[in-house]
């Protein structure tokens, strides 16, 4: 009884430092989720500017209103297209993991692919509010000193992050986030066969709603580094948001404010 008792006793020691690391990198990943989001409803305008060799070239323009479900801890977010002129008014509405495409022209609307690319390097699921910590299971892969996209230097946890669930825009992540701050420095994001799609970088961090939050988001492509696309962030407000807002039957009769 008591060789059985010692030898359950070593397993569990073997076994808890694996079970606080896999604790703990979750936890990373849910205080990083607090920096990136208001814990209240807002909206925000997010501006995308595609470059190729540092050339700026497409623009747009788009105003998303955000609120986390309480059941479910995902958030919903409604994006309305506000340039082009070509695109004006059109919208996306996300729901969890369900997105939608509304054309007020065609008067329809069709689902939607998070992975689908909107602009440049930007996908449908990057201009929306996400909770990684709800989508992906992480593990801590390690602590690294990186530099972030103005070459400053950071001491982070590596996570190494696979989705939890089918329909999430990326398979796999590996993320770097500052053991000093909880922010986001770095992503870089997998495809299911394991490509490399793009690498982020978060930067321009502002006292925004009660936190230190990043306003700009640089995307490179996974295979021509030359391929970048800026995603900037303004106009933060917090907000009470209809829930019919978020209702695919009610995308023909939004109306901005």
């Amino acid at each position: 009884m008591h060789r059985r008792s010692f030898a359950l006793l070593g397993l569990a020691l073997a076994l808890a430092p694996t079970l606080a690391w896999a604790q703990s990198a979750q936890e990373i990943l849910a205080a990083s989720d607090r920096v990136r989001n208001p814990g209240t409803p807002f909206s925000l305008t997010n501006v995308l500017t595609e470059y190729r060799g540092g050339k700026p070239g497409d623009r747009m323009v788009l105003q998303v209103y955000s609120k986390e479900d309480t059941a479910s801890g995902k958030f919903r977010s409604l994006v309305r297209f506000v340039e082009p002129p070509r695109d004006e008014n059109k919208l996306i509405l996300q729901d969890g993991l369900i997105m939608w495409f509304y054309d007020p022209e065609a008067k329809s609307s069709i689902r939607l692919s998070p992975q689908q690319r909107l602009m440049g390097q930007a996908s449908n699921g990057d201009v929306v509010t996400v909770n990684f910590a709800r989508d992906y299971k992480a593990s801590l892969a390690g602590e690294e000193t990186i530099a972030d996209a103005d070459r400053q230097n950071h001491d982070c946890w590596r996570l190494d992050m696979t989705a939890s669930s089918e329909g999430t825009t990326y398979a796999r992540i590996e993320y770097w986030v500052a053991k000093a701050t909880a922010r986001p420095i770095k992503g870089k994001f997998y495809s299911d066969s394991g490509r490399l799609l793009k690498t982020a970088y978060y930067r321009r961090y502002q006292d925004i709603m009660g936190g230190q939050r990043p306003t700009e988001t640089l995307i490179i492509d996974g295979i021509d580094t030359q391929l970048v696309t800026r995603m900037l962030y303004s106009d933060f407000t917090p907000r009470e948001i209809p829930e019919s807002w978020y209702q695919r039957d009610y995308l023909p009769r939004f109306r901005p404010e």
